[in-house]
């Protein structure tokens, strides 16, 4: 969490840039897991990143103290996606912040479910948007921290290169698969069905609701005239309405991670194992 941490007084200027204290790096301080991660690739050693949100927490459930509003706002850059986490969106400075939403085309919200806004926030689970996320990120963390202007903006070129890279493997994975039809707890994977030409079909809209039985049966009769064959859960979720649906499927359950929090390794060693464990469930043959 941000509690604890000494951030850098800066100063905002109208453009958004910051200045930071002589001699030393700007603080920036990511929202959470997988923005900290592309903070931190874009950022090296030139700037201080700060993860807000701890490992193992669920962010939608993200709540700050008064302190830790304060500390935020003095940051030289926030990134945040915009709708995850209520709580920053209500704390950050607009001029300080950079919403990552605003660099790519987003997908449309399927409506209700825990966010408030008008599109899917997970757009992290693309890697080709990602990869536009870093090169915007370099753009503004070169305006934070002009010295390093340079460096940040090779260093997001090379990240958005790896997702680049990512995103490739991912067309090629699932390019040719028995089933088309991802069925998982919630609907997080908005982003890996538009990319990849897949359908997802999520049990609940979001993770903090119950769903009715009327909608498992839906989704039960749904999964069998389509042969699914495995009903993903998450690792921060219970899988426990999964299980029920996946006993009246005749089907198995399976762990694909929305990313949301740290996994065990890194966000691009995440995003392989999720990619096998669909080739595994959807049987893919490339």
């Amino acid at each position: 969490m941000l509690a604890g941490a000494t951030l850098l007084t800066t100063a905002a200027c109208g453009s958004g840039s910051a200045e930071t204290v002589s001699g030393d790096r700007p603080e920036v301080v990511a929202a959470f897991y997988p923005l900290q991660w592309l903070t931190e690739q874009v950022g090296g050693s030139d700037a201080h990143v700060t993860g807000l949100t701890a490992p193992g927490v669920e962010p939608h459930d993200l709540e700050l103290g008064i302190q830790q509003v304060s500390e935020l706002q003095k940051a030289a850059l926030t990134v945040y996606i915009k709708g995850v986490q209520p709580a920053v969106d209500d704390a950050v400075d607009a001029d300080t912040s950079f919403d990552a939403a605003t660099a790519v085309k987003t997908l449309p919200s399927h409506g209700g479910g825990e966010h408030e806004v008008s599109y899917d926030p997970h757009l992290w689970l693309d890697p080709s948007r990602l990869a536009t996320v870093a090169t915007k990120l370099g753009e503004r963390l070169a305006a934070a921290d002009p010295p390093h202007a340079q460096a940040y903006q090779d260093r997001a070129a090379k990240t958005a290169s790896a997702l680049g890279a990512l995103d490739q493997e991912f067309a090629k994975g699932l390019s040719t698969c028995k089933t088309k039809t991802l069925v998982t707890a919630h609907e997080a994977f908005g982003y890996v069905a538009d990319r990849y030409g897949l359908k997802q079909v999520g049990i609940t809209l979001d993770p903090e609701t119950e769903p009715s039985p009327t909608r498992i049966s839906e989704v039960a009769k749904l999964a069998k005239s389509e042969g699914v064959t495995t009903i993903f859960t998450e690792s921060l979720v219970s899988p426990k309405v999964a299980e029920v649906l996946a006993n009246q499927v005749g089907a198995k359950t399976a762990v694909l991670d929305p990313l949301e929090s740290k996994p065990s390794g890194d966000y691009l060693s995440a995003m392989r194992d999720n990619l096998k464990t669909l080739q595994t469930a959807l049987g893919c043959t490339a």
